[in-house]
């Protein structure tokens, strides 16, 4: 039987033009699925909505078609994420693209000077990146205008409705020119996006290159079933044994605090990433991050979509997320680009059913791993908590922020959790003096010899 070999696609066959074309051959070796589906149907001027995971290439799916439709044409592009680190690394790629076309950009964010930011404006730029509620704020005041708006892009909408930017969106929506063309992008498409797209988009069309909830390939997965003082035992533990790069996500800003304080307490460089960090040491620790500075960053789920970092040797889920999709986007940290990575998630054995309902996500059971011999505990870390926490703790998958909670442009809130469940990371112990680490039977985690249960 005679075979055919498949044509790897290029940007060449996609219709970009050639200015465009000539620095993308330059960047990237070829266009990604989502990129390979999107852009044809973008430069025909059609509304898109594209069904694909953080780091899959959304940005260049929608960036190349709307640079090239603004070149062509006196019009601006607007570009909508729900967090500043999202926004920024948007503008960091259209940057890269458009520098040598003479593009101009604008980044409107919180935390960020607005006088700077009107500068921006008055230079009347060809893209504008924001978070919906600072673009709320230039709007209101009269500082932006949508007039000339002829592309709009929301990118991680599921997220921005997440956060509560719902009202926001539509008043956007409904200010910018109805000749305008709209793209969306979306995680997953709930029953919000799909009114949206109903409702403000003109007979988009759909595209779908994974379908929601499926993690990114090439990615190990395993749970840990720990009880919660030992926690940080264990943490200690996997980076004594795993080289690399560590990302750690904790379920709030204090523990990431806390977490972040513990690991340095162990003698490596780490630093946290919150919305109570300021916008300058959130740049900084991602930079840090990417550049070797700080070996392990512990985040909230702030980061989740929000971490554009290559080669992170492994994710670990100290807490449960607060709902099964975010534990998708957590993992989707590592193993991008088609690399092999890693991910282990913490849980205690009550936890065994929200466990369960990540696996129906996923569409697959997550291997139980052997927890090995834990190191001896270290005197507590002693960290004030935040001045402005907001809402803390845990809720169960599917809760609600209480009523009347407004959140902020950065952050996704939490219902407080009662503090009998509070886990303690490297504080009070129930185990009484002098008791030695527990040994128990072997178990192994990609190739390493760990003590513990053994594998599912």
């Amino acid at each position: 039987m005679t075979q055919t070999n498949q044509a790897v696609p290029r940007f060449s066959d996609l219709g970009i033009a050639p200015d465009i074309l000539a620095v993308l051959d330059q960047l990237y070796a070829e266009p990604t699925p989502i990129q390979h589906q999107v852009i044809p149907a973008a430069l025909a001027g059609k509304d898109i909505v594209g069904i694909a995971q953080t780091g899959t290439g959304k940005t260049l799916a929608f960036g190349v078609p709307m640079l090239q439709k603004i070149m062509n044409s006196d019009g601006q592009g607007l570009v909508i994420l729900p967090t500043r680190e999202l926004a920024l690394q948007v503008d960091e790629v259209l940057q890269k693209i458009g520098r040598s076309l003479r593009i101009k950009t604008a980044v409107l964010i919180g935390g960020a000077s607005s006088y700077n930011q009107v500068q921006q404006l008055r230079r009347n730029p060809h893209v504008v990146v924001a978070t919906p509620g600072r673009l709320a704020d230039h709007l209101q005041q009269k500082n932006y205008s949508l007039k000339n708006v002829s592309v709009i892009v929301l990118d991680e909408a599921d997220r921005m409705l997440d956060i509560g930017f719902l009202p926001e969106i539509k008043r956007i929506l409904g200010q910018a020119p109805a000749d305008r063309q709209t793209m969306l992008f979306s995680a997953t498409m709930p029953s919000k996006i799909a009114q949206i797209a109903a409702t403000y988009m003109k007979s988009p069309q759909r595209f779908e290159v994974a379908p929601a909830g499926t993690p990114a390939a090439h990615i190990e997965q395993g749970v840990l079933y720990v009880s919660p003082h030992e926690k940080m035992q264990l943490l200690e533990k996997l980076l004594t044994d795993i080289d690399g790069t560590i990302l750690v996500f904790s379920r709030t800003k204090h523990g990431a605090k806390k977490i972040t304080a513990g690991v340095c307490n162990m003698g490596h460089n780490a630093v946290e990433i919150h919305s109570n960090r300021s916008l300058a040491q959130r740049r900084d620790a991602l930079s840090g991050f990417k550049s070797g500075k700080y070996r392990v960053l512990v985040a909230t789920d702030i980061a989740s979509r929000g971490i554009d970092v290559n080669d992170i040797t492994l994710v670990i889920n100290f807490d449960l997320p607060e709902n099964p999709e975010d534990y998708v986007h957590r993992i989707g940290r590592t193993g991008r680009a088609g690399k092999a990575g890693r991910a282990l998630t913490f849980a205690a054995h009550s936890e065994r059913m929200d466990v369960r309902q990540i696996e129906r996500l996923i569409r697959k059971p997550l291997p139980t791993l052997a927890v090995p011999v834990l190191p001896a505990r270290r005197a507590p870390v002693h960290v004030e908590p935040d001045e402005q926490r907001g809402f803390s703790g845990r809720r169960s998958f599917g809760a609600r922020p209480p009523s009347g909670a407004r959140p902020s442009s950065n952050h996704r809130p939490s219902a407080a959790r009662p503090a009998s469940g509070r886990p303690s990371f490297a504080g009070r112990s129930s185990r009484p003096a002098g008791r030695q680490p527990r040994r128990v039977q072997a178990g192994s985690f990609s190739g390493r010899s760990f003590r513990g249960r053994g594998s599912r």
